[in-house]
């Protein structure tokens, strides 16, 4: 949503480019906003009327003032770039993801309704902090020293040995993941990025999965979790760099044009 958004909104693709892309994440798409207020004020079903489809939205941002978007991955104790608690920082720390538009002053969380059914709830935020810039080349070296500092750790669990399949497992896992289109402009260094976090991610997921293979003993537990931390940042870091990237480059490419 952040860069298909961003790519209308700066003329870098059409409406139905966007709408067309959304399905990967949902065969079908609604929209509401979280307050009366906001939904008279966009022109948005409230919380109480039917969902509206995604045109509706994509008409609500332009409306709005929105000029591009930016990802928020919050978790419990990390919850940078939601500004102060409000209802839209506690759907988006309960969903783990939300797209907030700074300059329109709303976030767009989403939220799966029905097996296929996606819905976006639009909330008001506010005034927003700055958003932290992370330069794509940092936020890759950061994934990969991460992986090299658990690895040890990993090591010592000895996941593999006592998971045979676990090289399918994590195949498995990957392969699984929604695999989107882009707009036309995207550059591949940040795709490339988000590829390997989705890797990365996938074998996190395997790595604390307790079945046959995980840690034994509550010490193990502690010392696998204490390992892996900073490399689940760091997945979330480089996702949020790259689409940042991918957003950056598209604002740049419609201004020459």
């Amino acid at each position: 949503m952040v860069v298909w958004a961003s790519a209308w909104l700066h003329g870098a693709t059409a409406a139905d480019d966007v709408l067309d892309a959304l399905q990967i994440w949902g065969e079908s798409q609604e929209v509401r906003a979280a307050d009366d207020e906001l939904a008279a004020k966009l022109d948005l079903p409230g919380p109480q009327d039917t969902p509206a489809g995604p045109a509706l939205l994509l008409a609500a941002l332009r409306k709005a003032g929105a000029t591009e978007g930016e990802l928020a991955l919050p978790v419990p104790g990390d919850v940078r770039g939601l500004g102060t608690a409000s209802a839209f920082s506690k759907q988006a720390l309960r969903r783990g993801e939300a797209a907030l538009l700074p300059e329109a002053g709303l976030g767009l969380v989403p939220e799966t309704v029905a097996e296929g059914i996606l819905r976006w709830t639009v909330f008001p935020v506010g005034e927003l902090p700055p958003a932290e810039h992370l330069p794509i080349g940092e936020a890759e070296h950061g994934m990969s020293s991460a992986m090299r500092e658990a690895a040890s750790t990993l090591i010592d669990l000895d996941i593999a040995k006592r998971r045979p399949g676990v090289r399918d497992e994590i195949a498995s896992t990957v392969a699984d993941r929604p695999k989107p289109p882009w707009p036309e402009d995207v550059p591949q260094r940040p795709l490339r990025i988000l590829q390997r976090a989705s890797e990365v991610e996938a074998i996190l997921w395997v790595a604390t999965d307790d079945a046959p293979g995980g840690a034994l003993s509550a010490s193990a537990t502690r010392a696998r979790t204490e390992a892996l931390r900073p490399l689940f940042d760091s997945v979330r870091a480089a996702r949020r760099a790259s689409i940042a990237e991918m957003v950056r480059v598209l604002a740049e490419s419609a201004s020459k044009h």
